[in-house]
């Protein structure tokens, strides 16, 4: 009896005690319910949308949509500078491992190992395996495995199916007709910085503005291609078109680089311009850049030389002192004048660059034979400050800006700051600097009936959607009176008839212009060399086109020099690819000598 009791109260302490045990189970189990209940009721009742957003927080990737950089083109539309498609690829090292690719003819799916994906990868991008395996392996979120890859490396590339591996698309500059205008367009680093030329001064207009594109990805780093996708478009840069036809910009090129290697000269520059809308058609160098190599080429040659040098100009700086004359009414063309080979003026002593004898001449005659002592005679009939005032209309002695990253300068005293011998020199071009551009200004305002447009290297830009916005390169306004131009014409036309400017006839057409050497200093300040040139204008009874041709330090004997025959070649060319018509009209020069001296030879 009291076994039985004894086994019936231990069945029953122990029935207990498994009760109390799951009491507590229970009690757990219910307090993890709710604990959960509550977890998933605050996720899914209070704050649903910052719990979803978190999650795809996690999992959405930025990427820049870049904008397509504007192209530079010529007069015609032809392009000079654009972009091609091309790729950075980049990977997510922390994702690459071996991976399973699936066989689409036979289904099979097989494992490839990360050495065998490197390797294959070497072979489409021609690149070292040793040193891809360092790109791709680590622990960096972001490593770029190379740079501007075609579309055709990318396809294969993104074939491969590697982890983490992605391809972002960039643009590369080209410059299709290499060294064309190469100092012109300039040049982008490697990174797509710009670096010089338009492609510097005009980059805010080219660039445009990079779009983004918002995206969610796997954890294997690969798009989730039916997830969110959010898209700021870009918006595409402008083109940038210029006055330059490239043909002509090619045949001044070679041009220029003949007569310069001719004369074993340092630098040579042909510069064409439309005289009445100053638009530049050609701004050729001796030697010019290629955009896509220009650290090939010598700094110097890396800018516009008819920009960045400035010299001083010799007897081409006499137009703007029988200008000045003409409109202040001290001179006409056939006044006489007695002029010898050398002359003093208030104790400076001027000569002329040969001997010659005494000539009774006429104003016109001393400036076709390009004479020193009678261009001060004719200069000296107006004050220093009206002279100065003058070639400071015609821009000389400021700053010429045609939208490059450098201006044209030009430095001119004021007559306060004049020596001794700069009331006589600034007459005939010496004492003061100038550049091409400088030198074509004043050519083109006597020849455009005496109204100064200002020099035009830009036409227009081209929006994306097409819209053309005309480039603002300045007013107009005049300068000379139409008597003044049409007298000036005149003169111009006996430089080449009988004066220093032999050599620039082109048949058919009436052809003016004047010649000009002026010495150049050295680093020392001492002259040491002379620089050459001539500045023409043609067809005189409708002047349209100028054409400026400069060769510095020329080597031999300057009495040997000519450029002219430069200058004629250039000039045919406008004229005939211009489609402008021969008149045969007959020449309107005045005689160069009083009386019957006009045949006398040097």
């Amino acid at each position: 009896m009291t076994s039985t009791t004894g086994g019936t109260t231990r069945r029953r302490r122990h029935e207990a005690m498994v009760s109390w045990r799951l009491r507590i189970v229970l009690c757990v189990c219910l307090a993890v319910v709710a604990v959960l209940g509550l977890r998933l009721f605050q996720v899914q009742g209070l704050d649903p949308s910052g719990q979803a957003q978190a999650a795809v927080s996690e999992r959405l990737r930025s990427q820049s949509v870049p904008a397509e950089r504007g192209d530079i083109l010529d007069a015609d539309g032809d392009v000079l500078a654009t972009n091609v498609q091309r790729y950075d690829l980049a990977v997510d090292q922390t994702l690459v491992d071996d991976y399973r690719v699936r066989d689409e003819a036979t289904g099979l799916v097989t494992t490839k190992s990360v050495d065998e994906a490197v390797g294959q990868l070497a072979e489409i991008l021609d690149a070292d395996v040793e040193t891809l395996r360092e790109r791709m392996t680590g622990d960096e979120r972001y490593s770029v495995v190379a740079r501007s890859v075609t579309p055709e490396q990318r396809r294969r590339a993104m074939d491969l199916g590697i982890p983490g591996l992605n391809a972002e698309q960039v643009a590369q500059r080209t410059y299709p007709s290499g060294s064309v205008a190469g100092s012109i367009l300039g040049y982008v680093g490697s990174d797509g910085e710009p670096l010089d030329g338009l492609e510097l001064s005009q980059d805010e207009v080219l660039s445009g503005e990079d779009g983004e594109r918002v995206f969610e990805v796997g954890a294997d780093g690969v798009r989730i291609p039916t997830a969110t996708l959010e898209e700021t478009p870009a918006v595409d840069g402008s083109d940038v078109q210029l006055t330059v036809d490239q043909d002509l910009q090619w045949f001044a090129q070679e041009a220029i680089a003949q007569k310069t290697h001719q004369y074993d000269a340092e630098w040579g520059n042909v510069t064409v311009m439309d005289v009445e809308t100053g638009e530049i058609l050609a701004m050729a160098d001796s030697q010019t850049v290629d955009p896509s190599n220009p650290g090939a080429t010598d700094e110097l040659f890396r800018r516009p030389l008819a920009l960045t040098q400035d010299f001083e100009p010799g007897s081409t700086g006499k137009a703007i002192t029988f200008a000045a004359a003409l409109e202040e009414g001290v001179v006409s063309p056939t006044d006489s004048y007695t002029v010898p080979h050398e002359k003093e003026f208030d104790g400076q002593v001027i000569h002329d660059s040969m001997n010659h004898a005494t000539y009774d001449m006429t104003a016109a005659g001393i400036f076709a034979r390009s004479y020193n002592t009678g261009t001060v005679m004719v200069g000296n009939q107006m004050s220093e400050q009206t002279r100065y005032d003058w070639m400071r209309e015609v821009g000389l002695g400021g700053d010429i800006d045609v939208g490059m990253p450098t201006s044209a300068t030009s430095l001119l005293r004021s007559p306060e700051e004049w020596d001794s011998r700069q009331p006589f020199t600034t007459q005939f071009g010496q004492g003061y600097t100038s550049t091409v551009l400088h030198n074509l200004n004043q050519f083109q305002t006597i020849a455009n009936d005496g109204v100064h447009v200002p020099p035009r290297l830009i036409s227009e830009t081209i929006g994306p959607d097409g819209e053309e916005r005309p480039y603002d390169a300045g007013e107009s306004e005049r300068v000379f009176s139409s008597e003044t131009s049409q007298e000036m014409l005149k003169l111009m036309e006996g430089v080449v008839d009988h004066g220093t400017g032999g050599g620039a006839e082109v048949a058919g057409y009436r052809v003016g212009g004047k010649s000009g050497t002026g010495q150049a200093a050295g680093e020392s300040g001492g002259f040491d060399g002379l620089t050459t040139s001539f500045v023409g204008v043609a067809p005189l009874d409708d002047p349209q086109y100028l054409v400026s041709v400069t060769v510095h330090r020329p080597q031999g004997d300057w009495k040997d020099w000519t450029v002219t025959d430069t200058f004629h070649d250039v000039m045919a060319q406008v004229l005939s690819t211009r489609n402008v018509a021969p008149t045969g009209e007959e020449s309107e020069s005045y005689d160069a000598f009083v009386g019957e001296e006009q045949d006398r030879p040097w």
